[in-house]
């Protein structure tokens, strides 16, 4: 089940917004563009990098697929793997039973995790706010709070992407780079959870996701990725 272990991993490829803390109502739209125009920006850069990818499935507290990836993107914007690593567990190398129908089942259940993976990274990929019209909305009702001990501004949005969820975003006021994440949203009936933390690399500034992680507590079902060794390749 290769495709669906990577299905979430390409969340992380894909930036939040970043916002200033204290914002006239008359400037939000100004904003907004600047944003876009900035994750834009920090797209483009990303597209000079190759790095690597370690995608976690744990199911019941349990690592059941491990890959290890190397990304970077082609000259036509198209995003390349190569895999270092692929140490497949039960998920998706189950044993296949002896008998045509245990057999028949136990691709159906593999079948089926994909296809949750899939609906369950789409659901996610909104919460990367991935429009102007998107981060206008969000900026527009967003809490804004005063800087932690680190001097980090929290915003905070409720029913972003769907009744009773809630997006909460940490930046840097100096730098407006992200630095983490978490939403708490639903998704066929479950409560889920994502959480990401940030990195900027220094000199050149790229933002990236270093570390991420969605969880589905009723199910048990936890996919964590890690980004590392980020090589500038021009």
């Amino acid at each position: 089940m290769r495709t669906g272990i990577l299905l979430l991993a390409c969340l992380i490829a894909l930036g939040l917004p970043q916002a200033a803390p204290g914002m006239d109502p008359s400037t939000v739209a100004n904003e907004a563009v600047k944003i876009a125009e900035a994750r834009k920006a920090n797209a483009a850069l990303m597209h000079q990098y190759s790095w690597n990818s370690r995608v976690e499935i744990v199911v019941n507290a349990q690592v059941k697929d491990t890959r290890i990836e190397q990304l970077s993107y082609n000259p036509f914007g198209q995003l390349q793997r190569i895999t270092l690593n692929d140490q497949g567990g039960t998920l998706h190398t189950l044993p296949t039973p002896i008998g045509f129908l245990r057999r028949g089942i136990a691709e159906v259940k593999k079948e089926e995790m994909q296809e949750y993976l899939h609906g369950l990274r789409g659901l996610l990929e909104q919460y990367t706010l991935p429009t102007t019209g998107k981060i206008l909305d969000f900026l527009m009702a967003a809490s804004p709070s005063l800087s932690d001990a680190q001097g980090l501004i929290k915003l905070s949005g409720k029913n972003v992407v769907q009744p009773g969820d809630n997006l909460n975003m940490w930046f840097n006021p100096w730098t407006k780079h992200l630095q983490h994440i978490q939403v708490n949203t639903t998704f066929q009936g479950n409560s889920v959870q994502l959480t990401a933390t940030f990195a900027t690399l220094p000199g050149s500034g790229l933002n990236y996701a270093s570390f991420a992680e969605a969880t589905v507590p009723d199910k048990q079902l936890s996919v964590q990725v890690q980004n590392y060794n980020y090589v500038r390749s021009y």
